[in-house]
């Protein structure tokens, strides 16, 4: 809680780093120098009840996510990129983290 507060604010959603389930994999034989030896993913953003939100994303793995798991995901193109230590490289959307539990104490 904000010590300057006396009560907890509601969340706010952040565009730039979101929870989705990977839903499929993407193979690219020819793709950018920067992204050899990249996983590509497809990942379905969503809220953090579960409930799909927008489309489906390209993104890169991180951490060795695999389909059906529940993942953080930057998505903004720079911050994108240096999660990846690939600093350059034409991303838009990363995958940082695999989700063990969410619990948000509340609604959404």
């Amino acid at each position: 809680m904000p010590a300057s507060s006396g009560s907890w604010t509601t969340p706010t959603w952040c565009p730039e780093m979101q929870v989705g389930t990977v839903v499929g994999t993407v193979v690219a034989t020819q793709k950018h120098a920067k992204l050899h030896g990249a996983k590509l993913l497809l990942v379905q953003p969503e809220l953090p009840d579960g409930t799909a939100r927008g489309n489906a994303v390209l993104a890169v793995d991180s951490v060795g996510a695999g389909i059906g798991e529940r993942v953080l995901l930057v998505i903004e193109g720079k911050a994108a990129g240096d999660a990846l230590g690939r600093k350059g490289a034409p991303v838009d959307a990363a995958i940082i983290g695999i989700v063990d539990a969410l619990e948000t104490g509340g609604t959404w």
